[in-house]
């Protein structure tokens, strides 16, 4: 027992060092602007740049526009697979993970073929309608840890019994859907928004072809014109993911700490 005991805390070890020796020296190179003393320059000249807060705004409410309708599309489908068709239940789980096996280039080069501006559904026209075709692609990329999430945690309750319940009372669909299904499944929501917010903060190849001030090619830009403004972005953006990720345990203790509806 003590031989395994000290391998684990050996892989343990060479992991931590794996990968916090580059995150330090990345975090140390950042902190060399000023030539002879450690400094915070460089994070001072990106937070000062107009361009850092516009596409770190614009990122954000992509994020966040995401989130919505990539929940009040997930949720009301995973309900209504579990409660009348769970037969196709096997499907949905397998087009739900064709973005992870399809390319992000491939699905933004498809949506710029089907979606431009000569096209009879023309998204590309206009800026809102770009912005709209951005967040759709999101919530492609995103569908995989949504649809999951929320089917993980509609497993932990009983939809027919409730909607059945519901039913008798006189509640109509929408009543049912954000009144009982909703409050019950906002872990599994939570925890999905959480991973769509990294991803989409992070995002570089959709934003980049279909021309979105974001900040995934800020990042790109910054880094191929600058030195050490790149490792202070790359340390910012290892944060809002880390954020995002501690978010998700401490949504995932309470919602387990959390004493379950009768």
């Amino acid at each position: 027992m003590k031989i395994h005991k000290f391998f684990a805390w050996l892989a343990l070890a060479i992991g931590l060092i794996y990968f916090f020796v580059p995150l330090i020296a990345v975090f140390e190179f950042s902190l060399r602007m000023r030539r002879g003393v450690y400094s915070f320059d460089a994070y001072q000249s990106v937070f000062s740049d107009i361009q850092f807060r516009e596409t770190f705004g614009f990122s954000m409410l992509m994020a966040l526009l995401t989130i919505v309708f990539g929940m009040l599309l997930v949720v009301p489908t995973a309900y209504w697979v579990r409660l009348r068709v769970p037969q196709v239940r096997p499907l949905i789980e397998f087009i739900t993970l064709m973005p992870l096996v399809i390319p992000a280039i491939v699905i933004v080069f498809g949506y710029l073929r089907l979606y431009n501006s000569s096209s009879w559904l023309p998204f590309t026209g206009s800026i809102q309608g770009t912005n709209a075709l951005l967040v759709l692609s999101y919530m492609t990329l995103s569908l995989p840890y949504m649809y999951r999430s929320v089917d993980t945690a509609m497993r932990a309750i009983d939809v027919r019994t409730l909607t059945e319940a519901a039913e008798i009372l006189g509640a109509r669909w929408t009543t049912i859907m954000f009144r009982c299904i909703f409050p019950n499944v906002m872990s599994g929501v939570l925890s999905g928004a959480f991973i769509t917010f990294a991803i989409v903060m992070g995002e570089f190849t959709m934003a980049a072809l279909l021309n979105r001030p974001a900040f995934g090619p800020y990042l790109q830009l910054v880094g191929a014109n600058k030195a050490y403004e790149p490792s202070a972005l790359a340390i910012i953006a290892f944060a809002i993911t880390w954020l995002s990720m501690g978010l998700l345990q401490l949504v995932s203790r309470f919602s387990k700490m959390a004493p379950s509806r009768p």
